[in-house]
């Protein structure tokens, strides 16, 4: 495994994260590809902040990751409260920089396997990405099996079957950090991002948060109106649990 980019690392509400740009993001996956080694590139919001104390899984994710992404607008705001040089170009996520993915992807005529969904959203995803991006290889697994199951076993010689480039995994927190973990040596060398519901969002099964939200600092709360059942513990209830992380980085600065 590659570390990367571990002299822009920072440490925020007791976990650490580096200062990457989308393009550093792609130019780590390229160099991954090109030098056929295996990637990881995860990502960091107050919702897996919550997670990492009490989930021993994501915290052996974070420790495998070659690259952790800052995935939200709070944090940016927080690293820079503290005197981080954090700006906004530094908050990634897959809704930020699908476009230019896809495009590089589609130029590169990179594999993609997409392992997540309910049955039929994946497929919906699919169908449309490939439409406008001709050129991507693209196969999709839904997260509907046991993780540690015989299914389980059918799932890893699908993906090995299909020889990925990328292999996005979007089962949600955590229970995508899990299965990386778990399966972390029987997996090919690829580059592996979890990303959520990014495909729910792709087939048009959960809508799209406009970019000025994202921009703003105010996605998560169009992600709460879309799904409000879902996401008022998110984000109202559970972020108070990282008090005392906010209290130490303020006593430590």
């Amino acid at each position: 495994m590659t570390q990367a980019r571990h002299d822009r690392r920072i440490r925020l509400l007791g976990a650490e994260m580096d200062v990457v740009t989308r393009e550093d993001v792609f130019a780590f996956t390229i160099d991954c590809l090109e030098g056929r080694r295996r990637g990881l590139v995860a990502n960091h919001n107050l919702h897996s902040l919550a997670l990492l104390s009490r989930t021993p899984e994501m915290a052996r994710l974070y420790a495998l990751a070659d690259l952790v992404e800052i995935d939200s607008m709070p944090l940016i705001a927080w690293g820079r409260l503290l005197g981080r040089e954090v700006r906004r170009e530094h908050r990634n996520t897959y809704l930020d920089w699908r476009e230019d993915f896809w495009r590089i992807a589609n130029a590169r005529g990179w594999r993609v396997f997409h392992l997540g969904c309910r049955p039929g959203v994946g497929r919906a995803a699919v169908g449309k990405l490939s439409a406008r991006w001709p050129q991507v290889v693209l196969a999709e697994r839904d997260g509907y099996f046991d993780l540690d199951g015989p299914d389980n076993a059918v799932v890893l010689a699908e993906i090995e079957a299909f020889r990925p480039d990328v292999l996005f995994v979007g089962m949600g927190m955590p229970r995508q950090e899990q299965w990386i973990v778990a399966n972390w040596e029987r997996l090919p060398d690829c580059v592996i991002f979890p990303i959520g519901a990014a495909f729910d969002y792709e087939a048009g099964a959960v809508p799209t948060p406009p970019r000025w939200a994202g921009r703003l600092g105010l996605e998560w709360l169009a992600r709460f109106l879309a799904e409000p059942g879902r996401l008022f513990h998110r984000y109202f209830i559970e972020p108070w649990s990282l008090a005392p992380a906010m209290i130490r980085d303020l006593a430590g600065r």
